[in-house]
């Protein structure tokens, strides 16, 4: 860890504040018409996922933390575990569903995943950018659409609704985005 000031503070730091963990979500350098500069800084709780917004001068300092960011492979889920393993030390560690979030459907046996750990306990996963994902069902095409704007409903194997283009029919595989399920293209 180490001491930073309060105006250097940037988006995507993790920082110590009031005994807690904070991730840096957004800056922005205020300059009142009187007083000295500060920086605005909204930040949001790593543990419990609450939000403040602080003010931080100059003048201030607070502890950067640094973060160990190991390599895991998610291996099952059960019931509303998630089984992860060390690739390194094979050491596997249980995590709740939701500590993934939004993104747990998009996880499959096998995968490769960034962990990020602070002092041996897990506060952050990073998931691959995209997935491979098999359409189980897709909506029938709507006669007189273009194909260049339209796009039709359909269903992926882990469940997940997207948007697709008309042309692909179920069972086709496609790649996704694991930020928001969004369709990116047809699998080779």
């Amino acid at each position: 860890m180490g001491k930073v000031a309060g105006n250097e503070i940037r988006p995507g730091m993790v920082i110590e504040h009031d005994g807690q963990l904070w991730s840096v979500v957004k800056t922005q350098s205020v300059k009142p018409g009187k007083g000295g500069t500060y920086n605005q800084c909204e930040l949001k709780n790593i543990i419990g996922g609450s939000k403040l917004n602080e003010r931080f001068r100059a003048s201030e300092a607070v502890e950067e933390v640094q973060l160990e960011r190991r390599d895991f492979q998610f291996l099952f889920a059960s019931g509303d575990m998630l089984t992860f393993m060390d690739t390194r030390t094979y050491d596997q560690i249980e995590i709740e569903a939701d500590f993934v979030g939004d993104r747990a459907p998009f996880l499959q046996d096998g995968m490769k995943v960034i962990m990020q750990l602070h002092e041996g306990r897990p506060i952050g996963i990073a998931l691959p950018p995209n997935v491979v994902l098999e359409v189980v069902e897709a909506d029938p095409v709507q006669k007189g659409q273009t194909a260049a704007s339209s796009y039709k409903s359909a269903t992926l194997s882990n469940g997940i609704r997207t948007q697709v283009p008309p042309f692909i029919e179920a069972g086709t595989k496609v790649i996704v985005s694991t930020d928001d399920g969004s369709y990116l293209k047809r699998a080779e």
